[in-house]
C-alpha cells in the first residue's frame, strides 16, 4: 500500500478501479449499475478471453458479502504473472519473463474469474447498496460480448455525470468526517504514557528500541510493518505476505520518510499518521478512505 508490492493481474494489467459513490435519487440505479458495469468490462476486454465470467461474478458478490478470496496471495501472483503473459503474447507484444517464441503458461479461467471478481468486488464495495447485480453484470457481459449499449450516448454521460457529482460530495464529507475523528484520536493519543510526537504531527511509540544506525531520507530500508485504519481494520501487511518489504524513503508517504528515520536498525515502533502526511484527500481507494488517520507497526530490519 505504501509502494504498489503485489503482484495480482489487477495491478500487472488494468488502471485501477477507482469507485464513484452514488445515491439512488441521483440517476437511476440500474441505469446506473450497467454503466459501472459498461467502465468495469472496458478494463476487463483484454483479459475477458481467459476469464470465466460466472466465476467472476460469483467472487464479486463475495466481497461484497465480506467473504474472503478463493484464491491465496501467492496463487494471485502466479495467476497473475501467467495472465500479464498471455495477454502480452495475445497482442504481438514480447512475452515479460519467457524467450522469444515461447507459448505462454495455461490458466484456469475459474480461478482468473475468481481472482478478478475478488478484485473488482472490493473495488466497489463501498457501493455495494447503491448497485444492483443484474444491471452491473448486464453492463459487463454486453461490453465483453461486443453488443451495443442498450443505454444511447446521452443517458451514459447523464449518468456518469450524476455519479461523479453525487460521489464527489460524498467523498468531501467522507474527508471532513475521517479529518475530524482523526484530530480527535490525535489529541487524546498524544497524553498516553510512552507516546511521542513530531512537530509534523506524527506520533509514535517505541516497542522495542533498536541498536544500529538509523536510516537518512535518500536510504532504502527493509522493514516489516502492518497498517491498518484507526477501527483496526487491516489494509496491508508486509507480515501477510510473507515477507518484508524493500523500498527507498523517498518512495513511500510522507509520514513513512519522516517516521522510519527514527528508528534505529532492530528498532520496533507503532506510529500514528495524520492524513495529510498520509493519503490526503484522496485517499487510496478502495481500503484507505479519504484524510484517514493511519496505525503502521513497523520493525527496521536493515538499511541497504
Amino acid at each position: 500500500m505504501l509502494i504498489q508490492m503485489r503482484a495480482v493481474a489487477l495491478a500487472l494489467l488494468l488502471a485501477p478501479l477507482a469507485p464513484v459513490a452514488f445515491a439512488a435519487d441521483g440517476a437511476d440505479k440500474d441505469t446506473s449499475s450497467y454503466v459501472v458495469g459498461l467502465d468495469v468490462a472496458a478494463q476487463l476486454k483484454q483479459v475477458a478471453p481467459d476469464m470465466d465470467l460466472a466465476a467472476f461474478e460469483r467472487a464479486i458478490a463475495d466481497a461484497f458479502e465480506g467473504k474472503p478470496p478463493a484464491l491465496e496471495q501467492a496463487q494471485t501472483q502466479r495467476l497473475g504473472q501467467a495472465l500479464a503473459q498471455r495477454v502480452a503474447s495475445r497482442s504481438g507484444r514480447p512475452v515479460p519473463g519467457l524467450p522469444p517464441g515461447s507459448e505462454p503458461p495455461a490458466v484456469d479461467r475459474v480461478q482468473v474469474g475468481q481472482m478478478l471478481g475478488a478484485d473488482v468486488g472490493r473495488s466497489l464495495s463501498a457501493l455495494r447498496g447503491d448497485l444492483a447485480m443484474p444491471a452491473l453484470m448486464r453492463g459487463i457481459r454486453d461490453t465483453l460480448d461486443g453488443k451495443a449499449p442498450s443505454l444511447s450516448a446521452d443517458e451514459i454521460a447523464r449518468a456518469r455525470q450524476a455519479m461523479i457529482a453525487q460521489g464527489q460530495a460524498r467523498s468531501a464529507r467522507a474527508a471532513d468526517d475521517n479529518r475530524q475523528a482523526g484530530v480527535a484520536f490525535m489529541t487524546a493519543n498524544r497524553g498516553k504514557p510512552g507516546v511521542f510526537a513530531t512537530a509534523s504531527g506524527i506520533q509514535y511509540r517505541v516497542d522495542k528500541q533498536g541498536q544500529g544506525p538509523r536510516p537518512r531520507a535518500t536510504d532504502r530500508v527493509r522493514v516489516h510493518y502492518r497498517g491498518t485504519l484507526l477501527d483496526g481494520t487491516e489494509f496491508d501487511s508486509s507480515y501477510s505476505r510473507g515477507e518484508p518489504a524493500v523500498f527507498g524513503l523517498g518512495q513511500v508517504i510522507a509520514g513513512w520518510t519522516e517516521g522510519i528515520q527514527l528508528m534505529p536498525i532492530g528498532g520496533k515502533y507503532r506510529f500514528w499518521i495524520p492524513g495529510e502526511l498520509a493519503y490526503g484527500v484522496r485517499g487510496s481507494p478502495p481500503n484507505i478512505p479519504p484524510n484517514s488517520t493511519l496505525v503502521f507497526d513497523v520493525e527496521l530490519i536493515d538499511i541497504l
